[in-house]
């Protein structure tokens, strides 16, 4: 029998009694992630005392030994301030199993080592598996937790299996990653985690679209004239050469990351905030976006490689002077898109992509653009042109949204001036760091899969990307690297978007616009 499931998804009720297992808990994942992120549920109140965790890696360690090395690892990595008498409490809660994650008698000692800590802890049988691992041990885990019956639902206990991307390396592996993990899990017990999807403003677009009465009846084709999705970095692949190279940025970036936030911005109205009301309607925007036929591909999408570049006075190496990068690397570190979601709602409004490695700044924004009015009543004025519009969800750094429109410069001439009303998280609801994985974890604890991607979004994100793939891989680039470390990506992004008579908005304070700037 499936655990009852009544009740959950209530906010601020302490999340149930249960075993956190990591597998990969010697990686950074860990340290800088997620036990940060379970030491803020705590400090929140958003834990019991019978919450335990079980690390699992190759490295050799007793339990109080890996304690010491979270210990000092939290020092360094946490959010907040560290309570020593509440720290105290947690650590005494974190074991240790030396694993072969490929060797059946591994999952035998984890099922003894889990009824312990039951025993010891009170944790009622409730497992979660967090699969911190290289993507190839997905299925294989997933596996061999079902031989050893860590997987079995029962009436009074739950069993669930969060996973990392990258879900796939294309189309048919993430078809076969689906079919693989699904002969031992139901759909409802995989969680497919997407970091993103942790923060605050991702979160409030429901809100803010759904619960403001003002914005809903104009976001449609009808205002909107387009919307530009960024996620920059300004760092480069910090000695993820060896991934990167696998993956590139349109591999690690768009069908999850990028195509959640597009999902979100432009999804139609749930029935309900239940995981799966919302998640219905993120399928059919990723279902409903327009194919990218392979003659169309080199006019729709733009690759990038950073070379070397002076920021700060500082000179930063190229791409392929980068540990573990091929010489002659092809490789990709930028994206931009032009994308059509060809439903009733969004038809013909273009959703403009770019995402990058090296550029002037870490920002994670999204712009709608709203139509211009008629300019049929300032024609006997002074002004020659009508602004536009601009509304800009800001998820990083300085989460916040910003709304920009026309007034009147005070005088006896008529000129028009762009205001801008700026709202930040931290200015009305006060800043409190977090990891972006406090509300992934609990809300795996209390059974809500609504920020977590389901298999058919998966495969629908892959669909969109496969063409892509398909053409780079054919027609490898000549140019590469095209944009220097420390700039805005190659030009032939600019010229993307500028060919539809637009120009990518600035991010970060700069996308709000100051009071006295004039049109």
């Amino acid at each position: 029998m499936k655990p009852d499931l009544s009740g959950m998804g209530q906010a601020g009720q302490p999340a149930p009694p249960a075993v956190m297992v990591i597998f990969g808990a010697s990686g950074d994942l860990t340290k800088r992630k997620l036990i940060p992120a379970l030491y803020n549920l705590a400090a929140e109140g958003l834990l019991t005392d019978e919450l335990a965790v079980v690390g699992l890696a190759r490295r050799e360690m007793s339990h109080e030994q890996f304690r010491q090395k979270l210990t000092d690892d939290i020092k360094v990595f946490a959010t907040n301030t560290v309570d020593a008498g509440l720290w105290e409490k947690f650590v005494k809660r974190l074991y240790y199993l030396r694993a072969d994650l490929t060797e059946p008698r591994t999952y035998e000692r984890l099922r003894d080592l889990l009824a312990q800590v039951d025993r010891n802890h009170g944790t009622r049988g409730n497992y979660f598996h967090y699969l911190a691992t290289a993507p190839k041990f997905f299925a294989t885990v997933t596996e061999q937790l079902g031989g050893a019956g860590l997987i079995d639902q029962e009436e009074n206990c739950w069993r669930r299996v969060i996973v990392e991307k990258p879900f796939g390396h294309d189309l048919q592996s993430a078809r076969f990653l689906n079919r693989d993990i699904r002969k031992v899990l139901d759909e409802e017990q995989i969680y497919r985690i997407d970091h993103y999807l942790g923060k605050e403003t991702v979160q409030n677009i429901l809100v803010f679209r759904f619960s403001n009465g003002i914005f809903e009846p104009v976001w449609n084709r009808r205002y909107i004239d387009h919307i530009q999705i960024t996620v920059s970095e300004s760092v480069g692949i910090e000695q993820r050469g060896g991934y990167f190279e696998l993956s590139g940025a349109l591999r690690d970036m768009v069908p999850n990351h990028m195509f959640q936030l597009l999902s979100l911005t432009a999804m139609e109205p749930p029935i309900s905030f239940e995981a799966d009301a919302v998640r219905d309607e993120q399928a059919k925007v990723l279902r409903a976006i327009q194919p990218i036929r392979p003659e169309e591909v080199l006019s729709r999408t733009v690759r990038g490689q950073y070379g070397e570049g002076k920021v700060d006075g500082e000179m930063l190496a190229s791409y392929r002077d980068e540990a573990l990068v091929a010489e002659d690397s092809r490789t990709e570190t930028f994206v931009a898109l032009k994308l059509f979601v060809d439903n009733w709602r969004w038809a013909h409004v273009p959703f403009y992509l770019r995402t990058g490695k090296r550029l002037p700044k870490r920002a994670t924004e999204i712009v709608i653009q709203f139509r211009r009015a008629p300019f049929i009543l300032f024609r006997q004025t002074g002004i020659e042109k009508l602004g536009r519009n601009r509304l800009v969800l800001r998820l990083q750094p300085n989460e916040g949204i910003s709304l920009s429109f026309g007034a009147k410069i005070p005088g006896p001439v008529v000129r028009l001036g762009e205001v801008n009303m700026d709202f930040h998280y931290a200015d009305y609801f006060g800043a409190k760091s977090s990891t972006g994985y406090e509300r992934l974890l609990y809300d795996c604890m209390l059974g809500d899969a609504t920020l977590f991607q389901r298999a058919d979004m998966v495969e629908a994100g892959w669909e969109v990307v496969e063409p892509i793939l398909d053409v780079w891989k054919a027609l490898p680039p000549r140019n590469f690297p095209n944009y220097a470390a420390g700039s805005w990506g190659p030009k032939e992004a600019d010229d993307l978007i500028q060919a539809d008579g637009h120009e990518w908005t600035k991010c970060g304070p700069e996308s709000g616009v100051r009071n006295d700037r004039r049109l």
